[in-house]
């Protein structure tokens, strides 16, 4: 099995290209009238997509923030025509609309069985909530397509919503041919903004990607300012940011095990498994090898790595882990990386994959 296709599948941020000028993507001109800005605050929270242990906590959070103070209107990482389909699923008898949502997000990180009980959970503990999506218009050929077809049976070709679903899909379009995220990147804040300045003052809640709600350049491409930097520049103080990777690791360990590498045992202590199965890979085990560092520190390389935030544990520099892969098929491959500082993949820290 190739590992650069084993590893590179479990990444969550999709691959980065070179950038180019936001002059070339106009903001929609329902943008370009700029409205008075908002006088509400957003609470932007930065999650790990399609982790289970996030998600029950951004219910708790969201479920104080709708009962102790009245918010209502929760921003998330989808499309305009996604959180539509949403909010007539939240006042619909059957749950049609939310396994056809779910289906048609079969590849993404997000496809995991979690995503529809956090959607169920609100639906059924926090009934009044009203979805906002602010992404460009991923899945138009599915859902977009679907939803342009529900407005047009209902005679609602000219209404707003049938041109705000064009016009996203049209977003999606550009940011596909251009194959570039530059063009993602200068959506998603206008979207959002639209959005945020209709309500008119009242706060909100937005679970969006950690690449989104970081302060200065997007995913570090260079020029691009984040999703968080735009609205911050036009917010000020109304914008509080609440990284919740921490939430995503796991605080201790599990248990001390033995590990025979090579015809060498070693300590390991456990730390749990991962809770976001992608492509093949249906579950990961992760084990810290305690002192092994200086007798790993010269076994060859494989040109493989592992993103800091994939592993479910503070890293630091001069640790040793042992990664158990578990596939659809039921095989388990055991492979291991050295923190050794100074690795990269799309920006983001990394440790490389070794063989022992």
């Amino acid at each position: 099995m190739n590992r650069t296709i084993i590893l590179l599948t479990l990444l969550i941020i999709p691959l980065l290209f070179a950038a180019c000028s936001s002059d070339d993507y106009p903001a929609p001109a329902s943008v370009k009238e700029e409205p008075p800005a908002s006088t509400g605050r957003i609470f932007l929270f930065g999650e790990m997509h399609g982790s289970a242990r996030t998600m029950e906590r951004q219910l708790e959070i969201w479920g104080d923030f709708y009962h102790n103070y009245g918010m209502r209107h929760l921003f998330i990482e989808t499309s305009y025509f996604g959180a539509q389909f949403l909010n007539m699923w939240m006042q619909a008898d059957d749950d049609t609309i939310i396994y056809q949502l779910f289906n048609d997000r079969r590849g993404t990180p997000s496809h995991v069985p979690y995503t529809l009980a956090f959607w169920r959970t609100i639906k059924t503990d926090f009934p009044e909530t009203i979805f906002h999506g602010t992404d460009v218009g991923h899945q138009s050929s599915t859902t977009g397509r679907r939803f342009l077809r529900h407005l047009a049976e209902n005679g609602l070709t000219e209404s707003e919503s049938y041109l705000r679903t064009r016009e996203n899909m049209a977003q999606f379009s550009r940011f596909r041919a251009a194959n570039n995220h530059d063009v993602r990147a200068f959506y998603k804040p206008l979207n959002f903004i639209r959005e945020f300045d209709a309500l008119l003052g009242q706060d909100v809640m937005a679970i969006h990607g950690m690449a989104h709600t970081s302060i200065g350049d997007f995913m570090e491409m260079e020029g691009v300012d984040s999703m968080a930097s735009v609205l911050r520049e036009r917010y000020g103080d109304q914008l509080i940011i609440v990284d919740m990777h921490d939430v995503y690791l796991i605080p201790e360990p599990h248990r001390v095990d033995t590990i025979t590498v090579g015809d060498q045992e070693f300590s390991a202590i456990f730390f749990g498994r991962n809770d976001r199965p992608a492509g093949t890979v249906v579950d990961r085990k992760f084990w810290l090898i305690e002192d092994a560092y200086e007798h790993f520190r010269e076994s060859s390389l494989t040109g493989q790595v592992l993103p800091y935030d994939n592993i479910p544990m503070d890293v630091k520099t001069g640790q040793v882990f042992v990664v158990d892969f578990h596939y659809a098929d039921g095989s388990v491959e055991r492979l291991y990386f050295r923190a050794s500082g100074g690795y990269y993949w799309q920006f983001r820290p990394s440790v490389p994959e070794f063989t022992p």
